[in-house]
């Protein structure tokens, strides 16, 4: 027989022992709980109740600053290990992100926010708590050195002697052509200023004086002083206005024009303008203040500088050569193209050059031509002109006007005369197949590009209407869309405008030097068109890449400029040219292509010193930015976009400092 048990036995019993159990095991749990849920970095998330009240409890890291550079480990010394990435968390695996709408389910449906008006602008929205255990192993990069000061005014492309001296021929102009270094060859390191180097003088003073040290070449002042383009002070370069065909100043060459065709109604038919043998680009400097945007161009040649000039004013202006391939702007980009003494024989090769010129003007626009065989009476030149007449007669243009040294062509707006030629009439016209907006490294064609049978292209809008007028070669672009073209466009000009407008507010971008500013990314010229209605005092290059869809033609016919180019080489311009640069969904894209830090030496080679650049892209490349940033010695911080602390998205805001060798 069993004893029974004895108050005194039982503690000793094993269900004692498992009720103290139980009770010890809920207690730790509990108080483990309690801890790390007080003063843990929490994730957004949404409530059980949040179908009837659609409210989102926010991270409590939202909207706060913090310093990029604590936050970035310092590169290892040779003698040490780097500490090895801790596990990922289970929030990678989440995949998309919304806000709850009224019926309490998720959606990816909402408007563009704004910043925090209080947000100085001086810190850095950036990872939040334990964001930092999901990141990926940092990139070691090395830090830059400082080029020689010989490389103070590198082009990469323009500059390759290797590859010019190996040309078959140079009598077309071939050596001031793009020639790219190899992938083993190009630089690497970062390129110096040159000695005494300044923050560049304001706009508008630039456009009437620069500093010597900035540009310090006086070849122009020695060749051209007389001709009232350029002449030198103690420690300024100074811009009277005046060109070589008009050496009593722009304005009056300007009035000049207007008075000889009054259809060339400067800022109202005419907005966006070609500038061919720009000289210092005094041309559209003085025309900017008429509402015409002139994209103003010069080879690199024995007139040392010409386009660094015209940019350190704070005039719009890129290198390009008429040569033996097409210059990389549109068809019917242009609504009038300019040359004055510009040193180019149009009637050479059958008129090949000027037809470059009759691809990139618009349908009813104006070439405008002052040089010696317009007035000069001497056997030679009058044969020049006799030559000119008859080829742009059988190119269909309507010779308008002939008044002292300017003679003035239009271009027909439509085929019917080019259709109605005698049999045989040379140049003929390009074949049907041929894409005239096919512009990168395609070499120029001795054939007429016809004009659209639907009329694109020809019928814009006047100026400024036709900033938000949705063009009708919108449809003409090759991409594939669900949605309206015209849509897409509204929607990017509204996407553009509510950002700008934040920082504008948010960032005082007012305050800023913006007057050279480079979108290298520019889809259809929206960011440009933001900049233009917050009334910002600068000009915007809208670069768009050959690894997307061509949208050039639309920037133009909004009234921007812009060009073709391709970021895994170097850009056709003079180092230290531009203020600010603007990159969105750029270098994620181009990484499938090529080294991102060739293409962020290259945005240092081309930001002038004290410039900033904005790096709008996904979070899964933002170390690697911040890594190569850190090497080449910018200042960056690191953003939330509008959309919050908790999109896909962060702007790196990258700062250059004048860093001397």
């Amino acid at each position: 027989m069993k004893a029974s048990v004895t108050n005194a036995d039982f503690p000793r019993t094993p269900l004692f022992l498992k009720i103290v159990f139980f009770l010890f095991v809920a207690l730790t749990f509990f108080f483990l709980g309690n801890h790390f849920s007080d003063g843990s970095h929490q994730l957004i998330f949404f409530s059980a109740t949040a179908a009837t009240s659609a409210t989102v409890t926010i991270s409590p890291n939202f909207n706060q600053f913090f310093n990029v550079s604590a936050l970035i480990d310092p590169l290892p010394t040779p003698t040490q290990t780097p500490e090895p990435p801790p596990a990922p968390e289970l929030r990678d695996a989440i995949k998309r992100f919304g806000i709850l709408n009224d019926n309490g389910t998720m959606s990816d449906d909402f408007e563009v926010g704004h910043f925090d008006d209080d947000d100085d602008g001086d810190g850095v929205t950036e990872e939040r708590g334990n964001d930092t255990a999901s990141a990926p192993k940092k990139l070691a990069v090395a830090k830059f050195a400082m080029c020689p000061r010989s490389m103070s005014e590198l082009i990469p492309c323009l500059d390759n002697a290797d590859a010019i001296r190996r040309l078959k021929s140079t009598e077309r102009g071939e050596k001031l052509e793009r020639h790219c270094p190899e992938e083993g060859k190009r630089f690497n390191c970062l390129i110096p200023p040159p000695k005494g180097y300044r923050s560049p003088i304001p706009w508008p003073r630039s456009r009437d004086e620069v500093w010597y040290s900035n540009v310090p070449h006086s070849r122009l002042v020695e060749d051209k002083g007389g001709q009232n383009w350029i002449s030198r002070g103690k420690d300024k370069f100074r811009f009277p206005g005046g060109g070589t065909q008009f050496i009593h100043g722009a304005d009056q060459y300007l009035d000049h024009i207007s008075e000889m065709v009054p259809d060339i109604k400067f800022g109202q038919n005419i907005r966006v303008a070609l500038d061919v043998g720009c000289g210092v680009a005094s041309f559209g400097a003085y025309l900017l203040s008429r509402n015409v945007i002139t994209m103003s161009v010069a080879p690199k040649d024995v007139h040392e500088n010409q386009i660094q000039f015209a940019l350190e004013r704070g005039v719009p202006a890129m290198i390009a050569a008429f040569a033996t391939r097409r210059l990389l702007y549109p068809s019917q980009g242009f609504d009038l193209i300019h040359c004055s003494r510009c040193r180019i024989n149009w009637t050479r090769d059958d008129g090949i050059l000027l037809l470059e010129v009759n691809r990139m003007l618009r349908a009813g626009g104006y070439f405008v031509w002052a040089a010696q065989p317009v007035y000069k009476h001497e056997e030679v030149l009058e044969e020049q002109w006799e030559e000119m007449l008859n080829l742009t007669t059988r190119l269909c243009w309507k010779f308008v006007k002939k008044d002292g040294y300017v003679a003035i062509w239009q271009k027909p707006t439509d085929n019917s005369c080019y259709l109605n030629r005698e049999a045989g009439t040379q140049p003929p016209l390009c074949d049907q197949s041929d894409d005239p907006d096919n512009v990168w490294y395609v070499n120029l064609k001795a054939c007429i590009s016809q004009l659209p049978e639907d009329g694109y292209g020809a019928n814009v809008a006047r100026w400024p209407a036709r900033l938000h007028t949705p063009p009708e070669r919108l449809q003409s672009i090759k991409f594939d869309a669900f949605i309206s073209r015209k849509e897409l466009f509204k929607a990017e000009s509204k996407y553009w405008d509510e950002i700008i407008a934040s920082y504008v507010r948010a960032l005082h971008w007012k305050k800023m030097k913006l007057r050279n500013v480079m979108d290298m990314r520019a889809g259809f010229g929206g960011f440009a068109a933001a900049l233009i209605d917050q009334n910002l005092d600068s000009w915007v290059m809208n670069v768009v890449p050959v690894s997307g869809s061509n949208t050039l033609p639309v920037i133009y016919d909004r009234g921007l400029i812009g060009v073709m180019h391709d970021w895994c080489e170097p850009f056709d311009t003079y180092p230290r040219t531009y203020d600010f640069l603007h990159a969105a969904n750029l270098l994620s894209v181009e990484k499938k292509r090529c080294n991102v830090s060739s293409i962020m030496l290259e945005m240092d080679r081309i930001l002038r010193p004290g410039g900033r650049a904005y790096i709008r892209d996904t979070l899964g490349i933002m170390d690697e930015l911040v890594e190569i940033g850190k090497a080449i010695g910018w200042q960056m911080t690191l953003r939330d976009t509008a959309e919050g602390p908790h999109a896909s998205y962060r702007v790196l805001v990258c700062d250059k400092r004048l860093l001397r060798g």
